[in-house]
């Protein structure tokens, strides 16, 4: 099962779960997802040890997708 989670100030939440056979959880969790982006948040993709994808629409294929919010600089 796919997971869309957020990390935040608990650590991390969980927003969705789907399965690539179920249209329904996965339509519930792009629109998760692109409420997520549409406050802040950036999604990323595991790609092992150390390296992450910035994605801008959902993988249906994704295992784990991680919104965070940018990281500050200057």
């Amino acid at each position: 099962m796919a997971r869309l989670i957020r990390m935040d100030s608990t650590g991390h939440s969980t927003l969705a779960e789907w399965t690539v056979e179920d249209e329904v959880a996965f339509q519930r969790a792009a629109e998760a997802f692109r409420t997520e982006t549409g406050a802040g948040y950036i999604g990323m993709v595991d790609e092992g040890p150390g390296r992450a994808t910035h994605v801008r629409e959902l993988p249906r294929e994704a295992d784990l997708v991680l919104m965070r919010r940018p990281i500050a600089g200057g």
